[in-house]
């Protein structure tokens, strides 16, 4: 069929445990971890951008999904969740972990159906290893046929030291060096781990401040807000690397925790806008969503009005 990924793209279905010990349901595709899986770009127009400050108009800045939001759907039916998703008025779409394992004939279908259906994708979400030397070529050819600016990592593990952290920038400056000859930036992906201290400092901290400028910062906002962090005042003291955002919202009650809706949590959804597009250098919004009480496509559809009645 026009467009879709063939047969090879799928493969069994394992149930996971999350690193900080919360039990997810069935996943697809691979043998990662939730981590890995929280996780393409292409290049923006400029136009995306106001000359001056690097701001685009909010009614400009694209809205995204990141895929995990689908996990199961797009497990069974590729083509037609990527279809679904279209149809529901998002403009983007972040591939997560398993797309490692297509093959380029796969990669090249996808990209194929991204363009049919004027869906871009301008990030992905990567394992860390992902960066590796023995990864990182495969992970970049990927990339490049699916039209991504940014290879985000999407987790490391919580580690006791500064100076691990400091490894982990210093990963990060070096996998961008590595792609910044084929056109790819670097990105970093936040859990509720970078936001707890570690002798004195917190690891996103330590990340930012021995990061390249050109390493985007992306944040998270669901594990940010459970972490007891501030979002907002975290975009206004990195201005111009929080370009994009996982627009996840987060209740403080245990029952609910991330599986509320978008604009439903404690997330100050208007303060983060408007520092995101005055300062922070945001240039698409992702939503996620870890599950709710509707399906996923319903769920899915549902976070996107919300995103739009409250971003305007």
């Amino acid at each position: 069929m026009h467009g879709q990924l063939d047969s090879g793209a799928d493969v069994g279905v394992r149930p996971y445990t999350l690193r900080d010990g919360r039990n997810m349901a069935a996943m697809p595709y691979s043998n990662f971890s939730r981590r890995s899986f929280l996780g393409m770009a292409a290049a923006l127009p400029f136009a995306l951008r106001r000359a001056a400050s690097g701001l685009a108009p909010s009614n400009k800045i694209p809205v995204g999904l990141e895929l995990y939001s689908v996990r199961d759907s797009l497990q069974k039916d590729p083509e037609g969740t990527i279809r679904a998703v279209a149809k529901m008025g998002y403009q983007d779409v972040e591939f997560y972990a398993p797309y490692f394992e297509w093959s380029e004939a796969q990669a090249k279908q996808m990209r194929k159906l991204l363009d049919d259906l004027a869906l871009r994708c301008y990030s992905t979400h990567n394992d860390e290893d992902f960066f590796s030397a023995q990864k990182i070529d495969k992970a970049r050819d990927l990339n490049k046929i699916l039209g991504t600016k940014y290879m985000v990592q999407s987790w490391s593990d919580p580690k006791p030291a500064v100076d691990a952290w400091k490894q982990v920038a210093d990963n990060l400056n070096a996998a961008a060096d590595k792609l910044q000859s084929s056109g790819l930036k670097v990105g970093y992906h936040n859990h509720d781990a970078e936001w707890k201290s570690v002798e004195g400092k917190r690891p996103i901290e330590i990340i930012a401040s021995n990061t390249k400028p050109s390493v985007m910062l992306q944040l998270d906002v669901g594990t940010c807000l459970e972490a007891g962090a501030d979002p907002v005042a975290w975009i206004k003291a990195n201005p111009g690397r929080i370009r994009s955002i996982h627009c996840k919202d987060w209740s403080p009650d245990a029952n609910v925790g991330y599986k509320t809706l978008f604009g439903e949590g404690k997330a100050d959804w208007k303060g983060i806008f408007h520092a995101a597009e005055n300062g922070g250098g945001v240039e698409f919004y992702l939503i996620e969503q870890e599950g709710s009480r509707y399906p996923e496509l319903e769920t899915a559809r549902r976070c996107l009005e919300a995103f739009r009645s409250t971003h305007v």
